[in-house]
């Protein structure tokens, strides 16, 4: 068991950045599923509309909630060059969703609510491999010098 220790603290950051991503990404996906079935069945717009509009609401939950919360510690480059790359990734990461809808919608011909949820669930899943790595590497940099993890010792003194 003595490996296990200096194992966890070489990869501790990284399991709890993927713990935090997870989180985010569990809640996004949640927004993101509900949203595309909301537009595609309620207001009946077509799969690629659905399919866009409800991962531009889900990723302005996901920028805030990883820029807030999972990439905290990570050096901060400015909200309007982070925001900017952070929507052009999830841009490249929502072909992979509307690929995965298009093939199966007019290559397959399955336009039912099923088929076409399963081919949303492909392409949000291609899609989060692509930005875990890529907001890692091009939105929320390392720190360039170390952030504390621990509060200042405050002298206390004693007036009598």
């Amino acid at each position: 068991m003595d490996f296990i220790r200096p194992l966890y603290q070489r990869f501790s950051t990284l399991l709890h950045e993927l713990t935090k991503f997870g989180l985010i990404g569990a809640m996004a996906f949640v927004i993101d599923t509900g949203m595309y079935n909301v537009a595609l069945m309620a207001l009946t717009l077509g799969p690629m509309t659905s399919k866009v509009l409800a991962t531009a609401i889900s990723a302005t939950f996901a920028y805030a909630g990883n820029r807030f919360w999972t990439f905290r510690h990570r050096e901060q480059s400015g909200l309007g060059r982070e925001y900017f790359l952070f929507f052009l990734l999830n841009g490249i990461a929502l072909l992979f969703g509307v690929l995965a809808i298009g093939f199966t919608r007019w290559t397959l011909g399955l336009d039912d609510l099923l088929s076409l949820n399963i081919a949303n669930l492909v392409g949000v899943a291609l899609g989060t491999l692509f930005r875990f790595w890529s907001y890692k590497k091009w939105v929320f940099l390392e720190a360039t010098e170390p952030i504390p993890t621990e509060l200042p010792e405050v002298e206390v003194r004693q007036d009598r």
